[in-house]
């Protein structure tokens, strides 16, 4: 039987990537995201390798996110593998100039849309005593870093919840995984510094973790064997050795 797996924030970098690498093993997949074009040039590229269904919906938005997912045909909605990949980082500033809408934007994708995708998802789980939930973390929520702050808090409260849910979906045999990436070079670093030369300068000088070699290892997580959950990972490129010290050359 082909398992269904879900996947938030579909449309680039590491959702991207796993929507890839989940096709090339046969997985069906349901892929979300804000940009509808992206969804549908995906679906149509993967069409051929498994069955793609999409669903375009912001995480923000409790109501949107819950009947978007409400709305599943028949064929897609038994959701065996949830990756909740959805998530940003906006602004790089001390606390005291941080601006309210960059918060805002953290933790309601970060963390509450995390939170809206798992209670439209895991009451099926919960009922069938089966199913595994990936939520994308960062090392961002392993250590906090200057002007990391509320980016840093929405990371840790990832885990938490991570952790949180990993001890009340025990008894059901539900595995729950944290994937923690550093530095990964995709779309992000626009998003953060809205663009512009700091943007570009952060991948530069350093071979980065590229967004498949992240979809490699949740592959990896969700091909265990029933009896091995992989709980918690921390992975950093090479040059990479904790959220503040990185080699690069000149």
């Amino acid at each position: 039987m082909k398992k269904t797996a879900l996947i938030t924030g579909a449309t680039s970098g590491i959702g991207r990537a796993t929507a890839y690498e989940f096709a090339k093993h046969g997985i069906n997949l349901v892929l979300c995201g804000r940009r509808q074009e992206r969804l549908e040039e995906i679906k149509k590229n993967l069409s051929q390798q498994t069955h793609v269904h999409i669903l375009n919906f912001d995480v923000r938005d409790k109501e949107e996110t819950l009947k978007a997912i409400a709305s599943l045909p028949e064929a897609f909605n038994t959701i065996d593998i949830l990756i909740n990949n959805a998530g940003n980082a906006h602004g790089l500033d001390p606390i005291q100039d941080g601006s309210l809408e960059d918060w805002d934007a953290m933790m309601d994708i970060n963390v509450k849309g995390l939170l809206y995708v798992s209670k439209a998802i895991i009451p099926d789980m919960t009922k069938r005593k089966s199913g595994h939930i990936i939520n994308i973390g960062s090392s961002a929520g392993k250590e906090v870093y200057p002007k990391g702050n509320v980016y840093c808090g929405s990371k840790h409260a990832v885990l938490a919840i991570t952790e949180g849910m990993r001890i009340d979906l025990n008894p059901f045999g539900i595995k729950v995984t944290a994937i923690n990436p550093g530095l990964v070079e995709t779309e992000f670093s626009q998003v953060r510094f809205k663009g512009g030369q700091q943007a570009d300068n952060v991948y530069k000088g350093y071979k980065a973790l590229q967004p498949e070699d992240v979809a490699e290892v949740i592959y990896f997580a969700v091909s265990r064997p029933s009896h091995v959950n992989i709980a918690d990972v921390l992975m950093f490129c090479t040059a990479q050795a904790n959220s503040s010290i990185v080699k690069k050359t000149d």
